[in-house]
C-alpha cells in the first residue's frame, strides 16, 4: 500500500538540485547584496543543507520505522531517487507506518515547493479544522494560516499548522477517499 505521490516530491528534489543549487539560481530568495571582498560560495549553501537534510530525514525515517534496523541499501547518490529508495525500503510495513512515511514525502514536497517560491501550493489543501479553502503560506511564521474568520480562535486570531499536520491531513484524507471508492 503506498498512499503518497513521490513524483511530485522527487521532481521538485531534482528541480531544487539542477538550478537553484548554483549561485544566482531561480527562486525567491536571490536577493542582492554588497559587493564582497571574498569570493561567493560555489553553491548555495541554504539549498545544499535543504538538499543534505531531506536525505538524511529519510534514511534516519528508514531506520526508525523498520524498528531501528539498518536499511537494505543505502540511500541513493541521486537525490530525486530518495523517495523510491524510502517506498522500496519501508513498503512492507504496515499501514500506520506506511503512512507516517508517506506524511514525511508529502510534507518534504511542501518544502522543496515552498523553497522554489511556490507556496500558493499550499491553497489547493483544505483547513484541518474548517475545511474551508483559506490556507495561506506565512513566510515570517513559517508556517501555514487559515484566514477564515470562522476559524480564528476566541481572541481572533487565525488558526496556525505545521506543515507536517498539513500533510498528515492530506494522507489521511486520501486514504478515506481510497478506502470509500473501494
Amino acid at each position: 500500500m503506498h498512499s503518497g505521490d513521490i513524483y511530485e516530491p522527487a521532481e521538485r528534489l531534482r528541480l531544487i538540485h539542477t538550478h537553484f543549487l548554483a549561485p544566482g539560481g531561480g527562486g525567491p530568495r536571490a536577493e542582492r547584496v554588497a559587493r564582497s571582498t571574498e569570493p561567493a560560495a560555489a553553491l548555495r549553501l541554504e539549498v545544499y543543507d535543504h538538499m543534505r537534510d531531506t536525505v538524511t530525514e529519510a534514511a534516519a525515517l528508514a531506520k526508525s520505522l523498520c524498528d531501528d534496523q539498518e536499511p537494505y541499501e543505502q540511500p541513493p547518490a541521486a537525490v530525486e531517487r530518495v523517495y523510491e529508495w524510502l517506498v522500496a525500503e519501508t513498503d512492507h510495513l504496515d499501514e500506520r507506518k506506511q503512512r507516517n512515511r508517506d506524511a514525511v514525502i508529502y510534507r518534504q514536497g511542501l518544502q522543496h515547493a515552498i523553497l522554489m517560491g511556490e507556496a500558493d501550493i499550499i491553497r489547493r489543501h483544505p483547513c484541518p479544522e474548517c475545511v474551508t479553502w483559506g490556507l495561506v503560506w506565512d513566510r515570517h511564521r513559517e508556517q501555514v494560516v487559515c484566514w477564515n474568520r470562522h476559524c480564528a480562535d476566541d481572541d481572533g486570531q487565525p488558526t496556525t499548522w505545521t506543515l507536517a499536520q498539513l500533510a498528515e491531513d492530506h494522507i489521511a484524507r486520501k486514504n478515506r477517499r481510497a478506502a470509500r471508492a473501494t
